[in-house]
């Protein structure tokens, strides 16, 4: 918090400042001017030359140096040799006029300047370097202690309760220190307490930094906010005195709320690390506990921070008293991400067709940020396309773009490769479609998206917070389907590398179910594996206490239910040829179908597009009156297979 106020009339202060430049400059020049005015220097011996043989008219001796004018009317100057006791007969002898020179007649106050002037500007220099490098760290020229943490004030743009939407729980434990800084006496009668610290965890762009900002539009107090970044500096004790100073700044104008942002940053467990920045990073965390409760109460003074790193905070750090609320601030459910879409499409103009149930029914698993960038990129794709609105058309596509990456249409495929996309993309579709706990096919397209020359997407209806055993083989299954459908149609020594995503998935689900899960029949319902955290928190998988044989059992399974799945794909798909056959043409002739297109094509044998020519010019209409009917099966969660 800096509490520098511009001092004076700015105007005055340049004025000065660029006339002591100029007075400078007038002198030095001075200077050089009385320099030149006494002539060219030339050596004693030359001078005493001259007095010889009787060129000089007049000469001043002074203590350093010797002024004289030729009888042509030249000047010169020349140093004298000291305790040369000769000088004044020779000048004499030679009927030269001489006379002493005065320390005074020399501008003591040019020479006082000359010997001065370069350690005043080196003075002026570091002076005017240390105030530009304090500006942004405190005011004064020792201010490195001084907090960073700025006096939000909001007079446009202002944000409210009204403006978070789909975290309802964690807006009322906020609304609720809100009211108490509004109306202190309502709780206070009945023994209650403002909390001192609420610390909001949650995942990336789940609105923490939202509420925060909603919290100081409805407070009607000071709110001070800061990033847990801005206490870490190389200098040991810089930190710490910047949260005091940070904390005497809050005392000054509480009842008050300070949010400090990624409070991970300074806030990690004690004790691990060496080093010195270590040392600076434990001591400006001694000192936040110090001052949230510590000897002296800070009365009004509300901290919240915001992190999507609880784990590694330091325990003293979570205890009530500091942080009495951790308030969790999840993924939105589809309740949350339709509320969500309509804070943000207010800012947009809608067609009429646009649902947002709909879309918020296909994007499972969205933040409140990934939902406000899908409708951004919708209303820059209908910006691109001439549009006044904004149709629900550009929300799918936005989707699509935002779920399976940008179409890659430059991207030239062959033939081989193509039709190989297709046959792959409808084992996956089809296997799903005769899955009964497989989630309903969202969209199947052979354009290349991302980094998949293909894809299939899956979408739920509802959202699901737990997985069964019936819905993971599905997903084994639909998950085999693409490399099953072209051993089917291309033979043994034609399979692609295009499933490899597909078997990387595969086997990450299995080694779950058998290594933490408890789905081996075998192994028995133990936990084999654990997810050990690694630097930055990154890390992998790690195998706990577990003999050579078991291992070789865990294998076993999880090879056994790659097999299973792989066995099952094999199945259903040799008892719907037809279906894979008709589903194929079909994304060779319109390369994107969604899942009612999918749907019609299988139960009634043909596709309605009057208005959009097929992908490869084709009239031929796509009869399957064999064609056994089929219906998409509806559960669980959202899992794109792609090529």
């Amino acid at each position: 918090m800096n509490d520098d106020q511009p001092s004076g009339n700015p105007w005055v202060k340049s004025l000065l400042v660029w006339g002591g430049i100029f007075l400078a400059l007038l002198m030095v020049v001075s200077m050089f001017n009385t320099r030149a005015e006494s002539g060219p220097t030339i050596a004693y011996s030359d001078f005493r030359a001259k007095v010889a043989e009787g060129s000089v008219a007049t000469v001043e001796i002074g203590e350093d140096r010797i002024d004289g004018k030729l009888k042509n009317g030249d000047s010169f100057t020349t140093v004298p040799v000291p305790n040369d006791t000769t000088l004044t007969q020779l000048l004499q002898d030679h009927d030269v006029r001489y006379a002493g020179k005065s320390p005074e007649e020399g501008s003591m106050l040019v020479y006082i300047l000359a010997q001065t002037l370069p350690f005043l500007l080196i003075v002026g220099i570091a002076f005017f370097a240390l105030r530009q490098v304090q500006k942004g760290g405190g005011s004064g020229a020792m201010g490195f202690g001084k907090s960073k943490a700025k006096l939000l004030t909001e007079r446009s743009g202002r944000v409210t309760f009204d403006d978070v939407a789909g975290i309802d729980e964690a807006r009322e434990e906020l609304e609720e220190i809100v009211e108490f800084l509004r109306d202190p006496t309502r709780f206070s009668k009945l023994g209650g307490q403002i909390p001192k610290g609420a610390l909001l965890v949650g995942s990336p762009g789940t609105g923490k930094t939202l509420l925060a900002r909603a919290i100081a539009g409805e407070a009607g107090v000071p709110f001070f906010t800061i990033s847990g970044s801005d206490f870490v500096e190389m200098f040991v004790g810089v930190g710490a005195s910047r949260v005091r100073d940070m904390f005497e700044q809050a005392k000054k104008n509480a009842p008050c709320i300070v949010f400090i942002d990624e409070i991970d940053a300074v806030g990690r467990h004690r004790g691990h690390g060496l080093g010195n920045s270590n040392d600076e990073r434990e001591q400006t965390l001694n000192q936040l506990l110090v001052e949230m409760d510590g000897f002296e109460a800070n009365e009004g003074i509300i901290i919240i921070a915001a992190t999507n790193r609880p784990d590694v905070l330091d325990p003293a750090l979570l205890r009530p008293g500091r942080f009495d609320r951790q308030v969790v601030v999840p993924v939105p459910d589809i309740e949350g991400r339709e509320k969500i879409l309509a804070v943000h499409m207010k800012k947009v103009p809608l067609a009429p067709d646009v649902n947002p149930r709909v879309i918020a029914r296909g994007t499972p698993g969205f933040s409140g940020a990934d939902l406000a960038n899908l409708v951004n990129e919708a209303a820059l794709l209908a910006a691109r396309r001439n549009k006044r609105l904004v149709a629900m058309q550009e929300f799918e596509d936005a989707k699509d773009k935002v779920m399976m990456g940008a179409e890659r249409r430059s991207m030239v495929m062959t033939d081989d490769e193509k039709k190989m996309t297709a046959y792959h993309e409808a084992g996956h579709a089809i296997v799903s479609l005769h899955e009964a706990a497989s989630d309903p096919i969202h969209k199947a397209t052979i354009i290349p998206r991302g980094r998949a020359l293909g894809m299939v997407m899956r979408l739920p209806e509802r959202d699901s917070y737990s997985y069964h055993r019936d819905k993971m083989l599905a997903n084994l299954s639909v998950a085999m389907g693409g490399r099953v459908a072209e051993e089917l149609i291309f033979g043994y020594d034609k399979v692609s590398s295009g499933a490899s995503s597909d078997i990387q998935y595969a086997t990450g689900l299995a080694r779950n179910m058998v290594t933490k899960w408890g789905m081996s029949d075998k192994l028995g319902p133990l936990q084999y594996e654990e997810q050990q955290e690694g630097y930055l928190g990154m890390g992998g998988s790690h195998r706990l206490m577990a003999s050579d044989e078991t291992n070789k059992v865990i294998d076993s399974e999880i090879r056994g239910l790659v097999d299973d799945a792989h066995a099952r794909a094999t199945t259903l798909l040799r008892d719907n040829a037809e279906q894979l056959e008709a589903l194929a043409q079909a994304l060779l002739e319109y390369e994107t179908l969604s899942g009612e297109e999918i749907d019609r094509l299988l139960s009634e044998g043909k596709i309605d597009r009057p208005n959009e020519p097929r992908g490869n010019g084709s009239p031929r209409p796509l009869t399957g009156s064999a064609i056994p009917k089929a219906g998409r099966r509806y559960s669980g969660s959202a899992t794109p297979q792609g090529a």
